[in-house]
């Protein structure tokens, strides 16, 4: 799923030392039996990574999901169950936890926002505005959820924004400076703030215009002016509440850094059911 140093990493800051109770509590022989549950309504994210941080721990563990990636779980369902050694079990737990609660809540965002989208033929997409080291788990998520993702890295694509063009002195010598160097085949995105720099992106041959901190009239009316020969998407403020509105105003594409950047995690809970000495 993810290389194993992003989860040993969580691990050891989890265990530190070791768990000074559990090491305390239990003999090495200790057998448990432990289930995952959701503890409010979720769509699923994160089982292969849980499995990776069981494995890591101790191979012996046996991991039986219940549910499959993207389910739509309601509160109080089984997710999974573990059996093996206690230690290990409990050892592993908030490590495991915390990934899936992470991932299940930028799922069940994402589902949230698709579903609006779909309604309106208008693609959903992630941002650059992930937790740091975990983008490709956080944009991961997203997918499961069904909405899409932007570019991964700053190498994926071109994305002319503000600060590019401060310093370039111009949209169009910007896109200028950008078309003599890559070539005919990469797309060359543009950021705009007002109708001014929309047509002078459209004038400049931009392939995709972000329209940035627009309302939904003013995407509606900057739309008038790319008519068809860009790529239209809309980005800034862009929220589940006012998301409707913003694709009744017809852009392409809708990408939302609240996917990722302040979702809340869901809640889920490992219990022991049966302990074997």
């Amino acid at each position: 799923m993810i290389s194993d140093k992003i989860i040993l990493l969580a691990l050891e800051e989890d265990l530190g030392l070791g768990d000074i109770t559990s090491d305390t509590i239990f003999p090495p022989a200790a057998q448990a039996k432990a289930v995952i549950r959701a503890k409010e309504d979720l769509v699923l994210c994160g089982l292969p990574v849980a499995r990776q941080v069981f494995e890591l721990v101790d191979p012996s563990v046996t991991f039986t999901p219940l549910k499959q990636e993207g389910d739509n779980v309601q509160k109080g369902e089984e997710v999974l169950t573990l059996s093996g050694p206690v230690l290990s079990i409990l050892k592993a737990e908030r490590t495991a936890l915390n990934f899936m609660q992470r991932m299940s809540g930028i799922a069940s965002a994402s589902r949230a926002y698709a579903q609006v989208g779909a309604k309106y033929g208008v693609m959903i997409v992630d941002t650059r505005k992930t937790q740091p080291g975990m983008r490709r788990l956080d944009k991961y998520a997203v997918r499961i959820g069904g909405a899409r993702n932007h570019r991964m890295t700053l190498a994926d694509s071109v994305m002319i924004k503000d600060n590019h063009i401060a310093a370039a002195g111009s949209i169009t010598k910007a896109v200028a400076k950008i078309k003599a160097a890559i070539g005919h085949t990469p797309k060359v995105e543009v950021e705009a703030e007002t109708p001014e720099q929309v047509q002078e992106a459209v004038n400049a041959g931009a392939d995709i215009i972000m329209f940035d901190n627009m309302t939904p009239a003013q995407v509606a009316q900057c739309k008038k002016l790319v008519n068809g020969r860009a790529i239209i998407e809309v980005s800034g403020g862009i929220t589940l509440e006012n998301l409707e509105a913003y694709c009744q105003a017809g852009p392409d594409v809708i990408s939302s850094g609240a996917l990722t950047h302040s979702v809340p995690a869901k809640d889920l809970s490992l219990k022991i059911v049966q302990y074997i000495c």
